[in-house]
């Protein structure tokens, strides 16, 4: 039986999905995340404590549990843990991507520079390395209008364009606001870079070897224009002519090739406008939240089972993504408050073309939109004959919900 460690962040929405498809695989999983989980005390070798902010540390308790277990895969199912597998990999032996490559998908500046040495299209920027940087002059050199962002965060949480010098400043304030809420370092580098226009695209791929296997590129048809960007929905295939789509999957393997990974799943967002192209960013993991419940490949196979494949080195699924046109929208939070409740969605499931609808805020927890927020209220799936018909399907049934965001309790009392 293969065995395999998942690294689980407690803020994941994705272990179910992973602790499925090892299931269907028949592999043995060993849990590792900040917390013992629940049932660890009679899990023995099957869990483990480790500390994701410290990545050499985690890879060290990997490789002492391999050596008293051993394991045939250590896969990370999120951001959050890419540096601590590919650290404990390349100490085990493993298949996995070169430490230094998962760092610099991991760091918006650093990705920055391996592009730029390799000559990949991507916007004018320049990185405000410290807290005392002149962010409002280095916009001026990128020109306006443009985005700054944090170089470590993700899901375009503190993401911010701004169209003039006054909105520039306001923007670094606030972003450092928001890294020392997230635990990050609120006086470390900002990524300034020039705003660039056009339709905004996704791609899933799969690194066999150093080679690209393209699994979907998903349309987002709203447009991402700031000033935050908050992204809703997906669909795939994509309605871009075949042109735009091999100029994507070149742009997509010579990022990961500038970048120096070499195996598992990729996630990269590009923008197109006419005849150009540009590379936004591309991470060494799978699409985030449940949107990886779009996808379905050869006979069935899930997004989770094709990366754990890949991982284990078992034969993989034929990868020609199914037939019927897919997609997800992301249910974005309105306000900041409490959720109340959602209502409508035995309407919004009776939809022609849904197929799934998750809420994944319970009631009575607080919710805060972006720039400051980091996730989603919900999601929403839909497959159809084409991706117009998707589209459509999940514009009506996001329509059809009716969401009840309230005051906190000490706002209210004022």
């Amino acid at each position: 039986m293969p065995r395999v460690l998942l690294i689980l962040p407690t803020s994941t929405y994705r272990a179910p999905d992973f602790l499925a498809a090892a299931r269907a695989l028949g592999a043995e999983v060993v849990v590792a995340s900040e917390h013992r989980q629940a049932l660890s005390g009679s899990m023995g070798d099957r869990a483990l404590v480790i500390s994701l902010r410290a990545p050499e540390a985690a890879a060290h308790a990997i490789e002492e549990l391999h050596r008293r277990a051993p394991l045939d895969a250590v896969v990370a199912v999120d951001d959050v843990g890419q540096r601590a597998a590919a650290a404990a990999c390349a100490r085990i032996g493993l298949r996995c991507n070169p430490p230094q490559a998962v760092s610099a998908s991991r760091d918006k500046a650093a990705t920055r520079r391996a592009l730029a040495a390799a000559g990949v299209p991507q916007p004018e920027h320049r990185v405000a390395a410290a807290g005392d940087d002149d962010v409002a002059a280095l916009a001026a050199e990128v020109g306006l209008p443009c985005v700054v962002k944090p170089v470590s965060l993700s899901a375009s949480q503190g993401v911010i364009r701004a169209d003039d010098t006054r909105a520039v400043e306001a923007a670094a304030r606030r972003i450092r606001a928001i890294l020392e809420c997230a635990g990050e370092d609120a006086g470390g580098p900002l990524l300034v870079e020039r705003y660039v226009p056009g339709a905004e695209v996704a791609v899933e791929g799969l690194l066999r070897a150093g080679h690209l296997e393209v699994l979907a590129v998903f349309d987002k048809p709203d447009p991402l224009e700031g000033p935050y960007f908050e992204e809703t929905i997906y669909v795939t295939p994509s309605r871009l002519p075949a042109e735009a789509l091999q100029r994507i999957e070149r742009l997509t393997q010579a990022t990961a090739d500038a970048l120096g990974l070499r195996e598992g799943p990729v996630h990269a967002e590009l923008r197109l406008d006419g005849d150009r192209a540009w590379v936004l960013e591309l991470a060494a993991r799978s699409i985030g939240g449940l949107c990886s419940r779009a996808l379905r490949f050869g006979t069935g196979a899930s997004l989770e089972e094709v990366i754990l494949r890949h991982a284990l080195g078992l034969p993989l699924p034929d990868l020609h993504r199914e037939a019927a046109a897919s997609g997800v929208m992301m249910l974005p939070i309105e306000r900041a408050g409490v959720l109340a409740g959602v209502g409508g969605r035995d309407e919004a499931r009776a939809v022609s073309g849904i197929t799934d609808l998750q809420i994944t805020v319970p009631p009575d927890r607080e919710v805060v939109p972006l720039p400051e927020g980091d996730r989603y209220l919900g999601f929403i799936f839909a497959r159809g004959d084409d991706p117009a018909a998707v589209e459509a399907a999940l514009r009506e049934a996001h329509a059809r919900l009716e969401v009840d965001i309230r005051a906190p309790a000490a706002a209210a009392d004022r």
